[in-house]
Order: C-alpha cells, then sequence, then structure tokens
C-alpha cells in the first residue's frame, strides 16, 4: 500500500520554479442529462434497502456531500454474483443556483503573451470589475478560498463575475456586452463551484453510479483494456460490448492532443494482461488490479527500463509512446520538470523507448535510429530513420538525438539485447505481473488507510504560479471517476455525472469524501471530465457532459464469469 515520502515537499519546492504554465482547462459543453434507466427496486438511503438486493455500500452511511438534510435515494441491482450496481441520486434542482457569466481576466505579468485566467490578484480582479462597470456591465469581484488538501488548497485569488439569469439562453447577450468591452467570458452555473463566494453550494442535485466487486463471490474477472490498438480511441460502451462485459468504467489518463503524442495512448502508467504497455509519471498512484483473484490495491509505482548489451546498459525512457513527447512529465530529463505536472506535455529531445506492436499499425515516424529485435531479442535491423511496422512476434526500438548515437553503438546487427520494462513499489520490489494483472493510471490519491489524503500538489494538480488551472481541475465541481477498495477487500468502480444543472459534478475534495461515505479505506481518482462513463450491459448509464460519449485511452472492464457467461 501506499506510504508518505517524506522529503516529497522539499523536491517539489527546488524544482516547482522550472515548471511550465499551463492553459486555463474550460469547462465542457452543456449538456441537457439523458434519460435515465428504469430502476430495479430502490429505497430511502436514510434505512436499510428493502430490495431483495441489498446495497453493500449501505453500512457506510449517506453520501457526505451538500447539506446534511439532502434527501437521498439508492437503487440496487444485481449484475452477477458478487457484483452489484448501485446508482444515487442525492439532493434536488435548487433555485438558489443560477448561472453568471464568469470573465477572463488580463494577467499582471509583464510578458505581453501572458494569457488571461479566472483566477487573478485583488488588484488585477477590481482593476477589470472597474473597467467593466465603466462600460455598463455589473461586474462583482468574488475571492476565492479552495478546501485545505493534504498539499494544497487555501487562498486561490479572485475572479469577477457579472449577472444572474436562470437559463443559459439568458446569460449570451450579457456575454455579447463583456465581449464588446474587451473581455472574454463563459457562462457558468454556480451549483459547479467548489465554494460558497457566489452562493449557496450545499445544495442542488447529484448523480453517481457505483458497481461493487466481492472477490468472495464474483467468479469473473476484472481487466483493463484498450481495444485493437494503444494509438486508437473507443468508446466504453464500445469496449465493453467488444468482450461481453457486465459494466465497465473509463480508465486512466490518455493524450487527447495529437500534438502531445499518440492520441489515444496513457499518459501514465498502463499494464494490459501482464504486459507493460506505458511508463508511468513519476510515482503517481496507480490502480493494481488482480484479475485472478479480482482484488485490487492503489501503489505508487516507479518505472526501471532498460536495455542491455553484454556489459553496456542504456536507460530505457519509455515503451509505446512518440519519443521526446511526455504528456504529463514525470520522466528521466524531461524540460520542463522532471516532476509530474498535468495536462502539460513535457518534451526530451534524446529519449530511448521501446515499441511493441499493440502500439498501431506504424510506429512513431521521424529522424533518429529504429532498431528491430526478434522475439529472443537479436538485432535483426537498423534502420537511419524511425517509423514501421512492428513485425509479429518481434519488439522495435527506436532512438532520437544523443540517444540515437549510443543505440548504433552497442546494437549492430545480430546482436543479442535485453530489453527490461519495470515498474517498481514504494518498498523497491519489483511489481509481479501475472497474465491477468492490469494497472491503469490516474491520481492524485483520494484515501489512504482509512484517513482523506489527497496529494493534488505531488501528482501535478498544482501548477506554481498558474492557481486558474487548480481552480478549474481541482477546485471546480466537474464529471469523476475514481476506484478504491473497501474495509471488506470489495473493489469499488465510481461515476459521477457533472457539469449539468441537476448533476453537479464533484470537487477533488468532495470526491474524498464521497469516496470515504462508500467505505473506501484505499482510493484513488481516475480520468474524468468528459471521459467519465459507466456502460452496464452493453449501454451507457451516465450522462457525459459534453452531451455524447466521448472515445477514450482504456477503460476497467467487468468479464462474466460461469454464473453468467452465455
Amino acid at each position: 500500500m501506499i506510504a508518505p515520502t517524506s522529503n516529497f515537499s522539499r523536491l517539489y519546492a527546488a524544482c516547482a520554479a522550472v515548471a511550465a504554465a499551463a492553459a486555463l482547462t474550460a469547462p465542457a459543453a452543456f449538456a441537457e442529462p439523458a434519460p435515465a434507466p428504469a430502476p430495479s427496486s430502490s429505497s430511502p438511503s436514510a434505512a436499510p434497502s428493502s430490495s431483495a438486493t441489498p446495497d453493500p455500500t449501505a453500512q457506510a452511511g449517506r453520501l457526505a456531500l451538500g447539506a446534511e438534510d439532502l434527501p437521498e435515494t439508492r437503487t440496487v441491482t444485481q449484475l452477477a454474483p458478487g457484483v452489484t450496481r448501485t446508482s444515487i441520486t442525492r439532493g434536488a434542482p435548487s433555485a438558489s443556483l443560477f448561472w453568471t457569466a464568469e470573465v477572463a481576466v488580463p494577467s499582471d505579468s509583464p510578458d505581453p503573451d501572458a494569457p488571461a485566467s479566472a483566477i487573478s490578484s485583488r488588484e488585477g480582479a477590481e482593476r477589470t470589475a472597474e473597467r467593466l462597470r465603466a462600460a455598463g456591465v455589473d461586474a462583482r469581484v468574488e475571492h476565492v478560498v479552495s478546501p485545505q488538501l493534504a498539499d494544497a488548497g487555501g487562498e486561490l485569488g479572485y475572479r469577477v463575475r457579472a449577472g444572474n439569469v436562470a437559463t443559459k439562453a439568458e446569460g449570451a447577450g450579457l456575454v455579447a456586452q463583456i465581449k464588446a468591452a474587451g473581455y472574454a467570458s463563459s457562462l457558468v452555473y454556480t451549483g459547479w463551484d467548489g465554494d460558497s463566494a457566489s452562493g449557496d453550494n450545499s445544495h442542488g442535485q447529484w448523480k453517481l453510479e457505483v458497481l461493487t466487486i466481492d472477490p468472495k463471490e464474483y467468479t469473473g474477472q476484472l481487466a483493463a483494456s484498450f481495444g485493437p490498438d494503444l494509438q486508437g480511441r473507443e468508446s466504453v460502451t464500445a469496449l465493453a460490448q467488444a468482450q461481453g462485459a457486465l459494466a465497465g468504467v473509463n480508465g486512466g489518463f490518455f493524450v487527447f492532443d495529437p500534438k502531445a503524442g499518440a492520441e489515444g495512448d496513457p499518459a501514465g502508467v498502463g499494464v494490459y494482461g501482464g504486459r507493460t504497455l506505458s511508463e508511468p509519471v513519476g510515482d503517481r498512484p496507480a490502480l493494481v488490479v488482480d484479475g485472478k483473484h479480482s482484488r485490487t490495491s492503489v501503489e505508487r509505482l516507479r518505472w526501471r527500463g532498460t536495455v542491455r548489451a553484454g556489459s553496456e546498459q542504456l536507460v530505457l525512457d519509455g515503451v509505446d509512446r512518440v519519443p521526446g513527447l511526455v504528456r504529463n512529465c514525470g520522466g528521466t530529463g524531461d524540460t520542463p520538470t522532471w516532476l509530474p505536472l498535468h495536462d502539460v506535455t513535457c518534451t526530451d529531445a534524446d529519449e530511448l523507448v521501446a515499441f511493441t506492436s499493440d502500439f498501431g499499425p506504424q510506429t512513431p515516424a521521424g529522424a533518429g535510429v529504429e532498431v528491430v529485435l526478434d522475439a529472443s531479442g537479436r538485432v535483426t535491423e537498423v534502420r537511419g530513420q524511425r517509423g514501421m511496422a512492428v513485425p509479429a512476434g518481434a519488439r522495435t526500438l527506436q532512438a532520437t538525438g544523443s540517444a540515437a548515437v549510443q543505440l548504433r553503438e552497442i546494437a549492430p546487427v545480430g546482436r543479442q539485447l535485453q530489453v527490461t520494462t519495470g515498474l517498481v513499489g514504494e518498498d523497491g520490489k519489483a511489481l509481479d505481473a501475472g497474465k491477468s494483472t492490469s494497472v491503469v493510471n490516474g491520481g492524485p490519491l483520494l484515501i489512504q488507510d482509512g484517513a482523506e489524503n489527497v496529494t493534488a500538489a505531488r501528482d501535478g494538480m498544482v501548477h506554481p504560479g498558474k492557481p486558474s488551472f487548480f481552480y478549474g481541475w481541482v477546485h471546480k465541481r466537474n464529471p469523476r471517476t475514481f476506484a478504491g477498495v473497501d474495509a471488506q477487500g470489495r473493489t469499488l468502480l465510481v461515476t459521477a455525472d457533472g457539469r449539468q444543472t441537476d448533476r453537479l459534478g464533484l470537487s477533488i475534495k468532495e470526491t474524498a469524501q464521497v469516496a470515504a461515505s462508500l467505505g473506501m479505506v484505499q482510493a484513488i481518482n481516475l480520468d474524468g471530465g468528459g471521459s467519465t462513463a459507466m456502460s452496464v450491459g452493453g449501454s451507457l448509464v451516465t450522462s457525459p457532459s459534453g452531451g455524447t460519449e466521448r472515445t477514450v485511452g482504456d477503460a476497467l472492464l467487468l468479464l462474466p464469469g460461469r454464473e453468467t457467461a452465455g
């Protein structure tokens, strides 16, 4: 399990000065909620479930979300022996919540290219508000303080907002007026705030889905899947349908922009069927799945990759990704930082990366060297350019910059190479990955040893000097997917719809609180936002914030056992 790293705060402080600036994450487009599936049975969560299928999360109590007296109902369905789905609705749409225009405040930086952002200094916010008032816009300045996490939170800064309207359509004229005054803005719903600066954030409606897997009864297998190849994206529903899964949820972070690497490639550790196909981001936490026994754990894993030729050895930077582009950073020699930095693409001109046929039809093309190894590790070909189809049963090594020179020196045709792609835990021991082992990336950590421990800074969700990223990604309510283990050893996979007026989503702080409410003693945040999705019986049961289900990098699937197969 996870143990704290005592010297991490000093390491973070030492490297924070070189961390890159990142653009503000804008909310996804508003989407009307999808119709909910017909329930099988339901009961108020304040009392034990009266349905034939008891709620496995009921013992932990009501969700620690919003006001204590909010109504909460749960619908429980048994999908297979040892597998239940619990649909939770908490609260109700509230008249105290409204739409408002949030203004992008120009930077106080002397750099003329510094981007505007949602959060600024008090002076910058007041200056912007005064200019808007002079243009006839009734602007207000709000102080934003974020709930304290294990290593982040507190004072964020100030935002500028204007207007109070009941519907998004009513705010279009206000946004146009702000634009005419020379400022960018967007309409936001105050129910998505992770603070109380704009009013009441303790009311509203939340909708969550929970899959509970009891390893003592479940005879199927929990496994991660990425579809036909790593560089393609598939929806959770398509991945579940392809394998006849009982249910599934989206998995880890992945490359979304082709400029950041191979689209769909995991942006963090990825192990599928016991094979390591993507390296970790620093020591970010990951969900480790023992599919044979249907058990999971949350562990911090580090990368250990080498290419050895006799007594000579080179460092292997990664596997199955575009050399030189490191999404979320956290690798050796990365620029501008070797620490995790979420949604930032670090670069490294001198890299050595291994490729398998799982990557896709072609390896990345470009300058450098590509070496072909047969199944035994013998060099069969050396190419002066990168980009080719990986032969069946073989692998290739790509190198750029100084690494290309080094690879040429140790890898002539006919030489035997030993390639190691390993993962090491905090105890220094290698991960024992069998054929049923899966690992999906995530972060930040939410719950450790039964206590809330949200490590947002350590896991790269704090961008030094750029509070707007934290504001949009951590502080505000968004759709979330998270996973963990309860005290009985059961795995819980959870989705929370968000960015809708009747499905508010969760802040990261609230995500940890909900995880604890559901009885988790270890928990990790997975990919969320527009990626959040749960499929049951081959059909989507969540309401995507973008209106349609997003294609993702990988998914966690519940494959049927003996009693449910066929």
